[in-house]
């Protein structure tokens, strides 16, 4: 197998790495002309000395290496990990070769300014754990026009009814034309029934309360995602500012703290995240970074290493 570059990955690279924290690589390889030409390129190859049971050791180590294909697809995509190891420094790196140098000149042009993957994780996690009032109100807000209708009735004709703000608004048609509108991150087309949202609007009010007050108390928050989700954002937002992920972060205190869970959701935890989102939102809306990845740059990326390292 022929490796294009290995790194040390996880909380070794963010500088969050305690004495307890397992050793974690990440790498690249180059599918061999076999497996090109039977169309048989694997994903990906995963090497771990943990056991599948029971949680990693600070003896243990997992080793993840994607195929040239793959990892330019994650990193097009906007995925947490392909931009992590596209900014790991020279300290990280434990092997590389020329095509490694020539992904890294170049990896700018992953750059957008919807970095969907990576907002979309931290939407997901702050909308798991965040503790905004206003998120509830706005659904709250929705259930009180669905409940004066009749269920059979269609949300169309309630259109100009619905309320617009910074969690409810109107999305772009789907191509069918079909208008379509976005509740605390749930989408609905025109063409659903209030029969058929009462019960999804409610399920998310109430299972949201419930969240909001497990954070109050610090109690089942998943601390290591949140984590994630704040690092998540960092990143994001230093990508929108300053063209670039740095590391170790120097957010790695804060974000230790979170992840041990020293510190306090509803004051600390909780505002932080709400905040970054705000700003990785606005930050998108004002940036000069493309709307999407030159895919067509990548293709013509692979085709040219491949022929020119395997035939």
């Amino acid at each position: 197998m022929r490796i294009i570059v290995k790194m040390i990955f996880g909380a070794h690279l963010y500088g969050t790495a305690t004495p307890n924290s397992d050793l974690d690589y990440k790498g690249i390889f180059l599918p061999s002309k076999a497996e090109l030409l039977l169309g048989r390129i694997p994903k990906s190859h995963r090497y771990s000395t943990g056991r599948e049971e029971s949680r990693n050791t600070k003896n243990d180590i997992d080793i993840d290496l994607y195929s040239l294909h793959h990892f330019i697809k994650l990193a097009c995509d906007g995925q947490t990990v392909a931009m992590d190891m596209l900014h790991a420094p020279d300290n990280m790196i434990l092997q590389k070769s020329e095509i490694w140098d020539e992904i890294v000149k170049n990896r700018r042009k992953f750059y957008t300014r919807n970095l969907s993957s990576l907002a979309d994780y931290v939407r997901r996690q702050a909308s798991k754990y965040g503790i905004k009032g206003s998120r509830i109100d706005a659904a709250l807000q929705i259930l009180e026009i669905l409940k004066k209708e009749d269920s059979s009735q269609k949300i169309r004709e309630i259109w100009d009814q619905l309320p617009r703000n910074d969690h409810c608004y109107d999305v772009a048609p789907d191509p069918n034309g079909i208008r379509q509108y976005q509740m605390c991150g749930k989408l609905f087309q025109e063409s659903a029934t209030v029969g058929y949202l009462i019960p999804i609007v409610e399920k998310f009010y109430n299972d949201y309360g419930r969240r909001a007050k497990l954070a109050a108390e610090n109690k089942r928050i998943d601390w290591k995602a949140v984590s994630h989700a704040l690092r998540a954002a960092y990143q994001t937002k230093e990508i929108l500012t300053e063209n670039t992920i740095t590391f170790p972060l120097e957010t790695a205190d804060f974000l230790m703290k979170v992840k041990d869970g020293h510190l306090d959701y509803l004051t600390q935890v909780g505002p932080a995240l709400e905040i970054l989102m705000e700003d990785v939102q606005r930050l998108a809306l004002t940036s000069k970074l493309p709307e999407a990845v030159d895919r067509e740059f990548w293709d013509r990326f692979i085709c040219d290493t491949l022929e020119r390292e395997l035939f």
